[in-house]
């Protein structure tokens, strides 16, 4: 097992790894909106939030040489199912091969933020 470490994702804020490399697929954990330059999440509705996922997610892919097109599943947590579809207009814009994909409305998601993305990906 490697692990993936970079300063363009947010650092973990607990005992975990950005993401880790087994048997040759990148395995994400889940991204917030926080912005690894000040520590702090995003302002902003729904797609502010879910661009800052996809700029986090595509910079643990490529620290680890892999890239959008090689993700096949995503896992997506909404705080809010009203906001399904304005995730999926920026959602879609990062991963054009549709990977397969699970999509539930939480309760609550850390630092109250309105949605958390993880993946898996192929390197």
């Amino acid at each position: 097992m490697q692990k993936i470490n970079t300063t363009k994702a947010p650092a973990a804020i607990g005992p975990y790894s950005q993401a880790v490399i087994v048997n040759g697929a990148l395995y994400t954990s889940g991204q917030i909106p926080i912005n690894p330059e000040t520590g702090q999440v995003v302002e902003g509705g729904i797609k502010e939030q879910t661009l800052q996922v996809m700029k986090n997610l595509q910079a643990l892919l490529e620290e680890a040489g892999t890239s959008t097109k090689n993700v096949f599943k995503t896992t997506c947590f909404l705080y809010d199912m009203g906001d399904f579809a304005a995730f999926n207009e920026v959602y879609g814009e990062y991963f054009t091969g549709r990977p397969a994909r699970s999509c539930v409305a939480v309760k609550d998601l850390p630092k109250g933020v309105l949605v958390e993305v993880e993946l898996i990906a192929t390197l």
